[in-house]
């Protein structure tokens, strides 16, 4: 019997080394929600000892497919003040950069009592748990838009095709790195990725690879799940812009932004398409 990986990465010294489950849907490369989570893993190190500190915005710079080979990450502090923390990572991988990130902390302090507008979005429940999970499914996906009550296991390959409002709630089963648990920042982070399939997903399927992504946090998340609601999605000649609102079971938490790029042929992998 052929042992699945309990992470998608493994420590070697400094180098981080994908596992088979690190694979994503468009191709023989890295998939962006775990290069997007260890960047946010790699920022949050450094206001780790800060408690006061939110981490209120991550945004990732896909800028070339990360072949499954061993990646190295460096980050710095570009500013430190007495109210934010301004934090850039850097994922190479044999010397040539592949993807980056910039991240911005701010420290919490008391909040207003003034109502503020904003869109109303109504999330459909937090699904019940599967009764087995298969060894090789890398998160719990389920999905909301033909069907928003019920929705369906899986990545929304018929339930996003349409031209109306779509959602998910997901959650990770396995570790990123090693058998260190999940901080709610990363779990967000990774979360965050689904945003580009998410909004950018219409009546032919899924026709845009998405270049970046970008989480905003107002508060890190409570509990394993991680919801999205698509909010837009403008395109243009090729290139699009999409937004969703992300929730916990408590509520909302902050947005997801992803740009992309027209690029038909996404093929979801099996694990994902049903569980």
């Amino acid at each position: 019997m052929i042992s699945v990986p309990t992470c998608f990465f493994v420590t070697d010294g400094e180098h981080y080394v994908p596992t088979p489950l690190a694979r994503g849907p468009w191709g023989p490369s890295l998939s962006g929600n775990y290069i997007g989570g260890l960047l946010g893993r790699a920022v949050e190190r450094e206001v780790d000892d800060d408690l006061d500190m939110q981490p209120a915005r991550l945004t990732v710079d896909l800028l070339r497919p990360v072949a499954l080979q061993p990646v190295q990450l460096h980050s710095s502090v570009v500013r430190d003040g007495r109210r934010l923390r301004l934090v850039d990572a850097v994922m190479t991988q044999n010397d040539v950069m592949v993807a980056r990130a910039s991240a911005l902390f701010l420290r919490r302090c008391e909040q207003t009592v003034d109502r503020v507008w904003t869109s109303p979005v109504t999330m459909p429940a937090v699904p019940a748990e599967p009764d087995e999970l298969a060894d090789d499914l890398p998160m719990v996906l389920r999905s909301y838009g033909r069907d928003p009550v019920e929705g369906s296991p899986g990545v929304g390959v018929t339930e996003w095709r349409h031209d109306g409002q779509k959602f998910a709630w997901l959650r990770e089963t396995k570790l990123l790195v090693d058998d260190e648990p999940l901080s709610p920042f990363t779990r967000a982070v990774m979360a965050a990725d689904v945003t580009s399939s998410l909004t950018h997903w219409g009546t032919a399927g899924l026709q845009f690879i998405n270049a970046d992504y970008t989480v905003t946090l107002s508060r890190l998340p409570e509990g394993v799940y991680i919801g999205l609601a698509s909010v837009t999605h403008y395109s243009h000649a090729g290139v699009a812009t999409g937004v969703a609102a992300l929730f916990d079971e408590a509520g909302p938490i902050g947005s997801g932004l992803a740009t992309a790029l027209a690029n038909p042929g996404f093929t979801p992998p099996p694990s994902m398409v049903s569980t």
